[in-house]
């Protein structure tokens, strides 16, 4: 069985346990009321897990570049490999997107990021309320999106290791 580097095993669920974690997140802070020290910490967890999802998507991006995926299982039909190419293409699409979009959101909120409560990343622009308006469903829609990919690609992963019984799911564990 031809297999994943260990390097982008790490790599894949480290961001897999990130973007979960971020999501999360994101659900639970909009639904706190009010403007608490709670929802103001939760926000900068957000934010974090953002910007280190974006820096490892970089690195995973790269890693990739230069060290080629297994090739897909023999026989795999051809719409199954267009989707699982396509798929994978949106996930490093949308890996990039959400946290930049979350970035510009808070940008146009006027808000700043201080990554990890240390390290201040520059505003883009001035705050713009009009801006902020359009980005915030933006944000929200690519997660979503991300969200409903990422259901799509640990559904074909099941269906791959219970129902074909393929090795493209042992191919990415440790």
């Amino acid at each position: 069985m031809q297999s994943y580097t260990t390097t982008a095993k790490i790599l894949h669920w480290l961001i897999a346990l990130l973007i979960i974690a971020a999501f999360t997140m994101g659900l639970v802070m909009v639904d706190i009321p009010g403007f608490t020290p709670t929802k103001l910490k939760y926000f900068s967890w957000h934010k974090w897990l953002g910007v280190t999802v974006l820096a490892l998507a970089a690195v995973r991006l790269l890693w990739r570049h230069r060290n080629r995926p297994p090739a897909h299982p023999a026989g795999m039909p051809a719409w199954q490999l267009k989707a699982a190419d396509y798929t994978h293409v949106l996930l490093y699409v949308l890996m990039f997107a959400v946290p930049l979009s979350g970035y510009l959101y808070t940008t146009a909120a006027g808000v700043p990021v201080v990554y990890l409560g240390l390290f201040p990343i520059p505003a883009a622009f001035e705050a713009d309320t009009a801006l902020k308006a359009l980005l915030k469903p933006v944000h929200y829609w690519l997660n979503m999106g991300l969200a409903a990919l990422v259901f799509m690609h640990v559904a074909a992963a099941l269906k791959h290791h219970f129902v074909d019984r393929d090795d493209v799911l042992k191919r990415m564990l440790p």
